[in-house]
């Protein structure tokens, strides 16, 4: 009895459901909707702006544009006003000694020392030195992070002392606690930013 009452409750609800064709195509909606969301909702939880300027200093130096994405978002989330302690400057947090050698360097107009906090020239003088780092760490990227943290001396003496080999996979004897984490942040969002804008970036 209770068995033929179960019957029937179950058997229109049964025939209620969708055709299975009518389920597969729901399923298949969905999944393009997560496809197609899901980098959106990337790009919102990572942002970029200055593309425009990031990728013409990164052609003109030569320099990874998206390494100066993941160095920018670091610094100071894109917020040109940010500031500093220790009298870091601009987007990419450039200090005055590093401006004044990109002056000297880097064939720059001395003028544009009064304008570093200008996210167009700050990215321009930044890149440079990611440039002259990427060249002096032979396009070792993770001591290039490292190095701009706690500077490129700092950074050498690690090296040929053989108390960090420059790899990430050991960036854990790396001595200060700061480049330790500053290192693992910037290659998290280098790695983020490659995959969510490689589209910008023509070959």
């Amino acid at each position: 009895m209770e068995s033929s009452n179960l019957k029937k409750w179950i058997e229109p609800a049964i025939q209620a459901l969708p055709r299975k064709r009518f389920i597969l195509t729901g399923i298949i909606l969905i999944i393009l909707s997560l496809v197609i969301a899901f980098p959106l909702f990337n790009r919102w939880i990572y942002p970029l702006d200055y593309e425009d300027n990031i990728l013409k200093s990164a052609k003109q130096t030569g320099t990874d544009p998206f390494l100066i994405m993941a160095i920018i978002r670091v610094e100071t989330k894109f917020d040109p006003e940010k500031q500093s302690h220790v009298g870091a400057e601009g987007l990419m947090q450039l200090m005055p000694p590093t401006v004044d050698d990109a002056i000297k360097k880097g064939n720059f107009s001395p003028s544009m020392k009064q304008y570093i906090k200008v996210p167009a020239v700050n990215i321009q003088v930044g890149s440079w030195y990611l440039s002259e780092l990427t060249k002096r760490f032979k396009g070792n990227k993770v001591a290039v992070i490292a190095s701009y943290n706690a500077g490129p001396n700092r950074v050498q003496k690690w090296l040929n002392a053989g108390t960090w080999d420059g790899t990430r996979q050991n960036v854990q004897k790396i001595p200060y606690g700061e480049t330790r984490h500053y290192v693992q942040r910037v290659t998290f969002f280098y790695e983020k930013y490659k995959s969510l804008y490689t589209d910008l970036v023509k070959e």
